[in-house]
């Protein structure tokens, strides 16, 4: 049993991590941890989660000495802000822990990225150039071999998977870049509490326009510049993304639908619906991506969706686990 840790599990995706980690045959709960000043230490993370009442009640217990927690795990799950991740990263690896952090700090390898986005310089260059982009059913080969993943995120996730066949295969006219349009549930602020992200405050709106940090993110690992503008929806989770391309002279549907297979026909957990457009009930609370897509003459309008907790982080995650240590892909995900 690989001994697994999880730094940041009073969040939703921490919960979501601590029932995926109780569910799989291979690993064990080793500890969740939260800082030394969160008010939650000390709480069984089922306060806090009332659906893990019974299945994990494991005490939420400060991160005193990290150095101490490294030793103590084979795997270490950061469900933590990026500067924390970025802060705590480094220790856990040089002790021999194999990392999958999801937050940003370790998902692009482009000088300035960090201070233009995240507004911190990044320390540690030498971890960053060593990881891998944890997009499971793009990088199997790299994160199978890897012992830092930068799991995506959300948006990033919906968008690339339902871009990069396309981009792969030749098929888009790039000089008009991809418009993405994609909408997220409320969980995806984080648990803590914010007027924003209150859902008696939330009104359909988009933010971060012209400026988002995954607008960098998605365009740096698609190799194709994109428009990008994330809305908050009002509803709990989920992410909804609609996608506007112009195709290259020539492109038929066929061409459309032959990349989509051969990118997804043996990915269990990429669901190809074709003509029909995915919606959030058929993904919420399971770890698939759901794509679909409508032609118009040189115009094609692609749809994904996902669970944002789920497909969106800590499935994902899992599935980057998975893949590391060459277990079954779908292990403690269905």
């Amino acid at each position: 049993m690989l001994k697994t840790t999880i730094i940041g599990a009073s969040g939703y995706t921490g919960a979501e991590l601590a029932l995926m980690v109780f569910k799989h045959p291979h690993l064990s709960l080793s500890g969740l941890y939260v800082s030394e000043n969160s008010l939650d230490k000390g709480k069984a993370i089922s306060e806090l989660h009332g659906s893990l009442k019974g299945i994990v009640d494991d005490a939420l217990q400060p991160l005193v000495s990290v150095n101490q927690v490294a030793k103590e795990s084979d795997i270490v799950l950061l469900a933590t802000a990026h500067e924390v991740s970025h802060d705590l990263a480094s220790t856990f690896l040089e002790n021999g822990c194999v990392v999958f952090d999801l937050s940003g700090a370790f998902r692009v390898q482009k000088e300035g990225f960090y201070s233009e986005f995240y507004g911190f310089e990044h320390k540690y260059e030498g971890w960053l150039d060593k990881a891998v982009y944890g997009l499971a059913e793009w990088n199997e080969e790299a994160i199978a071999k890897a012992q830092l993943i930068a799991v995506p995120g959300c948006y990033p996730t919906a968008s690339q998977l339902a871009l990069k066949p396309l981009v792969e295969s030749n098929l888009l006219d790039k000089n008009q870049w991809p418009v993405i349009n994609a909408t997220s549930g409320v969980t995806g602020a984080g648990r803590k509490a914010s007027l924003t992200s209150s859902f008696c405050e939330v009104s359909l709106q988009p933010y971060g326009v012209f400026n988002h940090r995954h607008q960098p993110e998605i365009a740096a690992h698609l190799g194709c510049d994109v428009i990008f503008t994330p809305h908050l929806g009002n509803f709990k989770r989920g992410i909804l993304a609609t996608i506007t391309t112009k195709l290259e002279k020539g492109v038929t549907e066929e061409l459309i639908k032959k990349a989509f297979d051969d990118a997804y026909t043996h990915t269990p957990v990429v669901r190809l619906l074709g003509n029909e457009i995915p919606k959030l009930q058929s993904v919420e609370k399971t770890p698939f991506c759901d794509i679909g897509w409508k032609v118009q003459g040189e115009h094609l309008i692609v749809v994904s969706a996902i669970d944002n907790l789920l497909k969106g982080a800590s499935s994902q995650a899992m599935q980057c686990i998975n893949i590391r240590f060459r277990f079954p892909m779908l292990t403690s995900l269905i």
